[in-house]
């Protein structure tokens, strides 16, 4: 990451609070976090920790109870419904740990949808797909259904998916939770090219061999960020 390198993700005092008849389960406690263009950073902790409902936010899949979320300077908080749609279809692209392939469609149809959505034509959707599931390898898997395919090749339907439309930022949940260790390295070398091509990657983890392969790491326990900015700092 450059020195002058914009921040993207600015997340100040966030505190996410779910509401249970008279109880209140405090999630995520005065988080704040920045995430800069380049970065290749992970969120580690246990399960239980609060850092998927930070991807979430971090995600605008969720709003935060309380705090400030400037994503590439757009106060999050005060955005549209139409406008944060957008932001996930333009500027994120979402990693889950169980895929979310849809089953009935084939590997170039999954990749194909973010495009759809935007309004890109059928044909220029499908170049475009078939471009990255062969840049990972998948050219031979084009026409396969998801349960047509191993674990580590739907991993890699749902990354070209993540990255078809150029996103901003790639959010990757337990990226390689559902993965035996190869399929679980091959990932992370995907993520790491990305990086090197000039992608923003979060990845969100409870595995510290995945966080070590990063360059920037946020511990997260009970809801509360730690320490940040820099490998084995705990």
């Amino acid at each position: 990451m450059a020195n002058n390198a914009k921040c993207i993700i600015d997340a100040k005092n966030i505190v996410k609070i779910y509401q249970n008849g008279s109880d209140e389960l405090k999630v995520l406690d005065d988080v704040t976090l920045q995430v800069f263009e380049g970065d290749f950073t992970a969120i580690l902790g246990p399960s239980g920790s609060g850092k998927s409902t930070l991807m979430n936010i971090l995600g605008c899949l969720d709003l935060p109870t309380s705090g400030q979320y400037l994503l590439d300077g757009l106060d999050v908080l005060k955005a549209s419904d139409n406008e944060l749609s957008g932001i996930r279809n333009k500027k994120i692209g979402f990693v889950f740990q169980k895929f979310n392939l849809l089953p009935r469609l084939t590997a170039l149809q999954n990749v194909m949808l973010p495009l759809l959505y935007r309004g890109i034509s059928e044909s220029e959707a499908m170049e475009r797909a078939k471009q990255k599931l062969t840049l990972l390898g998948l050219e031979d898997r084009l026409t396969h259904r998801p349960n047509e395919l191993s674990g580590g090749q739907q991993q890699r339907v749902a990354i070209a998916r993540a990255i078809v439309g150029n996103p901003d930022i790639v959010l990757a949940d337990e990226p390689t939770g559902n993965l035996d260790s190869k399929s679980s390295q091959d990932a992370m070398e995907i993520f790491k090219e990305l990086n090197q091509q000039g992608n923003t990657i979060v990845i969100i983890t409870h595995d510290i061999e995945v966080a070590e392969q990063v360059n920037k790491i946020f511990y997260i326990r009970d809801g509360k960020i730690y320490n940040d900015g820099g490998k084995g700092v705990g």
